[in-house]
C-alpha cells in the first residue's frame, strides 16, 4: 500500500528522470561521458553538487570494473549508490516501547502540525499512549488545529492557557509526561524562519525545559522538510541543527510535483537520517522512511 502510493506520488519525477536518462543512453557515449551527463541530471534534480559528484565518482569506478556496460547495469549501480547515501545514517532502531520526547521543528508552511497529527496516529496504532503539547502559541489558530488533530488521532493534548509562552506549555506537558504512563510526548513548536534569532532562542529554551524536567528520557528533535523546497532546505536544516541538535527528518509534501532529491544532499552533508515520510493528506499517510523504496520510486 505504502510503496504503491509513493510510486504514484512520484510518478512525474520518475518519468522526468527516465526521459533524461534515456536521452543520455541513446547517444552511444563512452562511460565517462555518460556519467558526466548523469551527474548533471542529478544536480538539476536538487541532489546537490557535492553529493551528485560523490555518487557519480563511485558509479564511474564500479562501472569501469564491470564487464557488463549495459544501461540496465549502470542504472542498477547508480540506484545502489543513491541508496547507500541514504542508508549511511538511516538506521531506524527506536524501541517501540521506549518512553521518549519528540520536539518537532521547522519553518512556516512545511506541514509541521499535520505531520504531528499523523505521527500521533501512527504511534497510537502501534499500541503507544501519546501526549501532544500545543507549544505553537505564536500562530493564530495553531493550538486549535493541533487540538483537532489530537481528537482525530484519539490522543491526549496539553493546551496553552491565555498568555502562556511556549516553554511554559512544554514545562506543563513534560511534568505530566514524567508522572504518567504515556509512552510518547510530541511537542509542537512555532514555525519560524531559521534566521530569526529571537524565535530560535525560544527553541533553545524549550529544549532546556525538556532536559531539566525529563533528563533521563530519550529526546529526539525532528525537523519537517518540505520536499518541494529545493536547496534552501539544506540551509534551513543546518541552522536548526546548530541550535537544537536535530537528529531526524520528516519529509512532507511528496506529491506528484515534488522532486524529493534534496534529502540526499541533507543526509550526505549533515548525516541526519530521514525518519518518516508523508505520502498524502489523510491521517494514516505517514510511514517509516525506506531508502530502497524511495529510490525505486524516482529511478
Amino acid at each position: 500500500m505504502f510503496f504503491s502510493k509513493l510510486k504514484d506520488n512520484l510518478k512525474k519525477t520518475k518519468e522526468a528522470l527516465d526521459i533524461k536518462l534515456n536521452s543520455v543512453f541513446n547517444k552511444n557515449k563512452e562511460i565517462d561521458e555518460l556519467i558526466d551527463d548523469i551527474e548533471e541530471i542529478l544536480i538539476l534534480s536538487d541532489i546537490g553538487m557535492n553529493t551528485s559528484v560523490k555518487i557519480c565518482d563511485n558509479v564511474r569506478v564500479k562501472m569501469k570494473a564491470e564487464r557488463d556496460k549495459s544501461e540496465e547495469n549502470l542504472k542498477s549501480i547508480l540506484k545502489r549508490e543513491m541508496i547507500d547515501i541514504l542508508n549511511k545514517c538511516n538506521v531506524y532502531n527506536a524501541d517501540p516501547y521506549e518512553k521518549q520526547v519528540i520536539l518537532v521543528v521547522g519553518v512556516n508552511g512545511v506541514g509541521k502540525t499535520t505531520s504531528i497529527g499523523k505521527l500521533a496516529k501512527m504511534y497510537k496504532s502501534q499500541g503507544k499512549r501519546v501526549l501532544l503539547a500545543a507549544a505553537d502559541t505564536f500562530r493564530a489558530g495553531a493550538i486549535e488545529q493541533l487540538d483537532i488533530w489530537a481528537k482525530r488521532a484519539g490522543v491526549d493534548i496539553v493546551l496553552s492557557k491565555d498568555g502562556q509562552d511556549p516553554a511554559s506549555v512544554v514545562y506543563d506537558a513534560t511534568k505530566l509526561f514524567a508522572n504518567s504512563d504515556f509512552d510518547i510526548l510530541i511537542c509542537d513548536t512555532a514555525g519560524r524562519l531559521h534566521n530569526k534569532k529571537n524565535l530560535m532562542d525560544e527553541l533553545e529554551k524549550i529544549k532546556r525545559t525538556i532536559s531539566k524536567n525529563v533528563p533521563d528520557i530519550s529526546t529526539n528533535v525532528y525537523i519537517v522538510v518540505d520536499a518541494t523546497t529545493g536547496q534552501n532546505a539544506t540551509v534551513q536544516v543546518k541552522k536548526f541543527f546548530e541550535r537544537t541538535s536535530v537528529n531526524g527528518i520528516i519529509l512532507t509534501k511528496l506529491d506528484s510535483t515534488a522532486k524529493g532529491g534534496i534529502v540526499f544532499n541533507i543526509v550526505d552533508e549533515l548525516a541526519i537520517p530521514v525518519k518518516y515520510i508523508g505520502i498524502g493528506e489523510q491521517i494514516d499517510d505517514m510511514e517509516v522512511f525506506d531508502s530502497e523504496k524511495f529510490v525505486d520510486s524516482i529511478i
